[in-house]
């Protein structure tokens, strides 16, 4: 990971920060904590915000939403994460530590910082608003509701967003589906970026043998065993995110403790594929959990193959294992409208009717121009 030294003053900061160059600067190294927040983030005036409801808690406290209302522009509704009263100096900067993150990064598949509230309290750090919140939850409430094409166009979103976050060198560390946020369109976005220090009382992390703890579910045996972090380290925890996505929000590895997931995934054990998972997508998977990490693919070919996939869905129909579930590639379930794609009235309408609209020219280029080779397509 690129990091430049910021004991330096802010005007040579602007100096390397030239259009063309995107390079993450880590705000511990800045002398002063509160410059790095100035700098990447926005201050808000606190009369702009209206807190309506609590949405969740944070490491911190609470998290809300509300609309943002900036003068001359239109209302916005966003999330509002606040810091608890009586908190500590190093608390407050650990707090504004994650906007100083993501106020560097400009991307639809990552988490936008609206701006951050520190002039009077409490201290609040204000992003977009993800109406389908957290990505594991969401997808265990709606356990086999999506075709095939929907899941990896989710999928396609988070590789796109670390794809952006690679090459920022930024390296995230804790990439897991609770950690993508999802809205009303079914866009997945990476978020969470304060999670790359140690988190004390993270339910899902675990002691190592060189103290602080990590997601180890997640986590790369190379990262586990010497805190090796990288992007390499994070497409490792890709493929654990995919597995959870394929398999609507299972837990990775089920029941098994900490302590026998290192030992299995030393011993060269990986988790099998999901009911239903194409095998295409089950070797992706596999490829992400090579042992030796410049084997494993960079997450610009993942977002590549993942186009692929989409422009032919017909390479997704081959199975690991199926179940008798009724799902299949673009088969909707009976909740999900439209059932059938000879309802719509053009390929365009159809994708925009299961929210994947966005996908239309990839299928125009698979050659998928008419409902006709839609409908033949799910039925072979």
């Amino acid at each position: 990971m690129l990091i430049l030294s910021a004991n330096i003053n802010i005007h040579e900061h602007n100096i390397i920060k030239y259009p063309g160059v995107r390079t993450y600067i880590d705000p511990l190294t800045y002398e002063d904590p509160n410059q790095a927040v100035h700098e990447f983030a926005q201050e808000i005036d606190v009369s702009f915000i209206s807190i309506e409801r609590i949405i969740g808690a944070g490491e911190f406290g609470e998290v809300c939403s509300g609309p943002l209302r900036l003068p001359g522009k239109r209302e916005l509704p966003v999330a509002i994460k606040t810091l608890k009263a009586g908190y500590t100096e190093q608390q407050r900067r650990d707090f504004l530590w994650e906007a100083s993150i993501m106020g560097q990064f400009d991307h639809p598949n990552i988490i936008h910082l609206e701006g951050v509230v520190t002039k009077s309290k409490p201290v609040m750090i204000i992003t977009e608003y993800m109406e389908n919140g957290s990505l594991d939850t969401f997808l265990k409430k709606n356990d086999g509701q999506f075709t095939v094409i929907q899941l990896v166009g989710m999928l396609r979103g988070i590789a796109s967003g670390m794809r952006y976050l690679s090459d920022m060198g930024y390296v995230h560390r804790d990439l897991a589906a609770r950690n993508i946020l999802v809205n009303s369109n079914l866009v997945c976005k990476v978020s969470d970026f304060g999670l790359s220090r140690v988190l004390e009382d993270d339910p899902e992390a675990a002691y190592t043998t060189r103290g602080g703890k990590i997601p180890i579910r997640w986590t790369a045996p190379e990262a586990i065993a010497y805190r090796k972090f990288t992007s390499a380290s994070d497409v490792w925890s890709y493929g654990i995110v995919m597995w959870e996505v394929m398999s609507y929000g299972e837990r990775p590895y089920w029941e098994m403790s900490n302590q026998d997931v290192i030992k299995a995934v030393e011993e060269s054990y990986r988790l099998p594929g999901p009911m239903d998972c194409p095998e295409a997508l089950y070797h992706l998977m596999m490829d992400c959990w090579q042992r030796e990490r410049s084997n494993r693919p960079k997450f610009d070919e993942i977002v590549c193959l993942l186009d692929k996939l989409i422009r032919n869905p017909s390479s997704l129909k081959k199975l690991v294992n199926s179940s008798h579930r009724v799902s299949n590639l673009l088969v909707e379930h009976a909740s999900v409208e439209p059932a059938n794609p000879t309802l719509a009235q053009s390929v365009g309408e159809w994708l925009d009717s299961i929210k994947m609209g966005r996908y239309t020219e990839l299928f125009m280029e698979g050659g998928y121009s008419s409902l006709d080779t839609v409908a033949q397509m799910t039925s072979e």
